[in-house]
């Protein structure tokens, strides 16, 4: 019995350092932290987080995902922004949260699309194709989550790229990181094995008029 267990965490950590390895390198050429660097697209998809940590204080990684959304809106790399993120409860919503936070920032109403079934990064990358129709889009997040995003993009054939908020201090990012480790793994066994889809897809919406 200890050799099979000793024999399961080895492949498990085997299969985990596969995958975060996988994800790494796949994001090269892909992602940008420049932002005179990173083509134009019409759609930048911002993926959601929670405006407050669980202490109540603000959530750095929220903000720095908004700002960045921001700098590629007005510095006409993106023309659209895609919140996505999770509604499931009445009080909490994310995408109405960075809606109201791009509004303060000057970005028009009219120019922000808000996508409120973003349970996970897999449904928010996977509706942004089949619900929005778009599949050469701008993911913005921090460089993690941007990179596992990218992964997931490719396995549906999306034409992505990814624009790198920026990093909280390594305060607020160890735990973050460690659990980005063991997502990474998820990752590839919800896309390769398990063959998860979006927990809801629904009526296709239209993203402006071309």
């Amino acid at each position: 019995m200890v050799i099979l267990f000793t024999n399961l965490i080895i492949i498990v950590g085997a299969f985990s350092f596969y995958s975060n390895k996988r994800i790494n390198e796949f994001s090269k050429g892909r992602i940008y932290s420049d932002l005179n660097a990173i083509p134009k697209n019409k759609v930048g998809l911002v993926l959601g987080t929670s405006r407050h940590m669980s202490n109540g204080q603000p959530n750095p990684f929220f903000y720095y995902r908004i700002r960045a959304a921001a700098s590629l809106f007005f510095s006409g790399k993106i023309r659209y922004v895609l919140v996505s993120g999770d509604n499931r409860f009445y009080a909490y919503n994310e995408p109405r949260e960075m809606r109201k936070e791009l509004m303060k920032m000057g970005i028009p109403d009219s120019s922000i699309i808000m996508d409120f079934a973003g349970f996970r990064t897999l449904d928010s990358v996977v509706r942004c194709k089949k619900v929005f129709g778009q599949n050469d889009i701008t993911i913005i997040s921090q460089e993690f989550h941007n990179e596992r995003a990218l992964f997931i993009s490719n396995y549906y054939k999306m034409n992505a790229v990814a624009y790198n908020a920026k990093d909280p201090d390594p305060e607020y990012s160890l735990a973050i990181n460690i659990r980005e480790y063991f997502a990474r793994t998820k990752v590839f066994l919800d896309l390769y094995l398990l063959r998860k889809s979006p927990y809801f897809l629904g009526t296709p919406v239209k993203i402006g008029s071309n």
